[in-house]
């Protein structure tokens, strides 16, 4: 099992990372990718996966954290894509909901995102909260990027519409909450040849295991198992797929 996205470098996860490591090890978990919100914070990725061989780590500049950003600073992610632990660019995109930067800001952050990362031929993935046609009339003009929409928390036909247009979609601890039936049933549109599981910790705790607060990739197997059920197929087979997935979009054998 692989928890495709999580954020390692929040002091929550960071404080107790030997810890993490060894309880998503017990649970199967082997391989964790490491998401980068800032371009101090993508510093903090790259070294931190210097002490661990079974993480990698995805670089960027997350909406909601451009405001402060310029087109110029961007120029940085290009220094640090020599670093061998890096293999994908992002979080980036839009976010609609909490608007932290201007819309028209966050538009041209991601728009430099894309084209560093079609530049030196990287998978991204994005962030998009209420915001997916905008976010998908962005990446439309990037016909070569591979991109994971993580965190999908839409509707049915959002998620058909990343699907057509060639994208991949990470579910996480939300597909498993109770009241959430539309998104188990966005779930089964998505392909298992598209699908990718991931906590976002130390966020979006999966049920049964809400109350504990800091979400880790440990419990990334909670959010495998929901999806299962949802496509009346064995964990095993999720496990494997999904594993199989990860590797292929971040080109990490």
């Amino acid at each position: 099992m692989i928890d495709s996205h999580c954020h390692l470098t929040d002091p929550r996860l960071q404080q107790q990372l030997p810890s993490v490591l060894a309880r998503a090890a017990a649970n199967g978990v082997d391989r964790v990718v490491t998401i980068g919100t800032d371009l101090e914070d993508d510093a903090a990725c790259i070294k931190l996966c210097r002490d661990y061989p079974n993480v990698r780590c995805v670089i960027g500049v997350h909406p909601n954290y451009c405001a402060g950003v310029s087109i110029e600073q961007l120029d940085e992610l290009r220094g640090l894509q020599a670093d061998a632990s890096v293999v994908a660019l992002g979080e980036m995109g839009l976010d609609y909901f909490h608007n932290n930067a201007p819309r028209e800001h966050q538009k041209k952050i991601f728009e430099r995102e894309l084209s560093i990362a079609a530049e030196f031929d990287r998978p991204v993935v994005i962030h998009s909260r209420e915001a997916i046609d905008d976010t998908l009339a962005v990446i439309k003009d990037f016909p070569a990027i591979r991109a994971v929409f993580h965190c999908f928390t839409g509707t049915p036909a959002e998620a058909e519409k990343i699907v057509s247009a060639g994208y991949l979609v990470g579910f996480t601890g939300a597909v498993t909450y109770k009241k959430n039936d539309a998104l188990r049933t966005a779930c089964s549109l998505v392909p298992l040849a598209r699908l990718l599981v991931e906590t976002d910790g130390p966020y979006m705790s999966p049920e049964p295991m809400r109350s504990q607060k800091i979400n880790e990739p440990a419990l990334v197997v909670h959010v495998a198992r929901v999806v299962a059920t949802v496509k009346g197929a064995p964990y095993p087979e999720i496990d494997r797929i999904t594993a199989a997935n990860t590797k292929r979009f971040y080109n990490w054998p």
